[in-house]
């Protein structure tokens, strides 16, 4: 069936409660929803209904009552009404859009302290960036810096190892090329390192850019590294956390002394957690 002018929204229908005039004096009444007749409301005086066209009228206005009689403050006056319905809209489902919603309208007092949800999806910007799953696993779709490297290209000497074979790379951090691990933003990162010595001795350490990393003070014995002995097949394993800015490089470095077999060997890292 076609409608003319606005289509009819769904809704229900609410009789509204009586309203209560005790107090009113003299011979008017005043009624807070408009009706169209006398017979829109049920009007009582001390509990004795009163009849509608002879013991009271309505004015055009739709809201005054005009008593044949006089009523005083303590008569128990009240009004039902019998014709007068609010309507309330109920949206239909999936109808209701963020642009329907007015900014700042659900705030926190609103929320329950406990949210009972399933497969959450947290997003940066555009960008799923944290996920749980119903079972209650946490993931990190994109964006986690994790790499282990392996392998040289050559026995190595006085300078950085440049480890070759990328195991995994997340984040795109670890340069096979140059050796050297960015940091892609401020915070706490991990590190670890494995050598097997080949000839000579000397240490095995990490650089900062291009600089070698210090416990707490300048020192060659203060370094975080170990020293690769002179003993047949040696292996100096060295780790850190470090706390780095965005941009900062890291790489294995082992000393003029000594060198490493290209296998049997790895550098590896990852992102602990930033840091403001």
């Amino acid at each position: 069936m076609a409608y003319i002018g606005n289509q009819q929204t769904q809704g229900f229908s609410s009789i509204p409660a009586k309203q209560d005039l005790t107090g009113a004096t003299g011979t008017s009444l005043t009624l807070t929803h408009a009706v169209a007749s006398a017979e829109g409301i049920d009007l009582f005086i001390n509990n004795v209904r009163q009849e509608s066209g002879e013991a009271y009228s309505i004015g055009g206005d739709g809201v005054t009552v005009t008593l044949t009689g006089s009523v005083v403050a303590t008569d128990d006056i009240y009004v039902v009404y019998n014709s007068l319905a609010l309507q309330t809209t109920v949206p239909p489902d999936a109808s209701v859009s963020t642009a329907k919603i007015i900014d700042g309208s659900v705030t926190a007092a609103k929320l329950a302290t406990s949210l009972d949800m399933q497969n959450i999806t947290l997003k940066g910007g555009t960008t799923d960036a944290i996920s749980i799953d119903s079972s209650g696993y946490v993931t990190f779709p994109v964006n986690t810096v994790s790499f282990l490297a392996t392998a040289l290209a050559n026995n190595t000497s006085n300078g950085n190892l440049i480890f070759l074979n990328l195991q995994h790379n997340l984040g795109n951090c670890y340069s096979t090329s140059t050796g050297e691990f960015t940091a892609p933003i401020k915070g706490i990162y991990h590190f670890a390192a494995n050598a097997l010595r080949n000839t000579g001795d000397a240490n095995l350490s990490f650089k900062v850019d291009n600089a070698l990393t210090y416990l707490t003070g300048n020192s060659s014995q203060d370094q975080a590294a170990q020293y690769l002995t002179a003993t047949s097949f040696a292996h100096a394993s060295i780790s850190i956390n470090l706390q780095l800015n965005a941009g900062q490089k890291v790489t294995a470095f082992v000393g003029s002394a000594a060198t490493v077999y290209s296998n049997y060997n790895y550098f590896t890292g990852h992102l602990i957690g930033p840091v403001s």
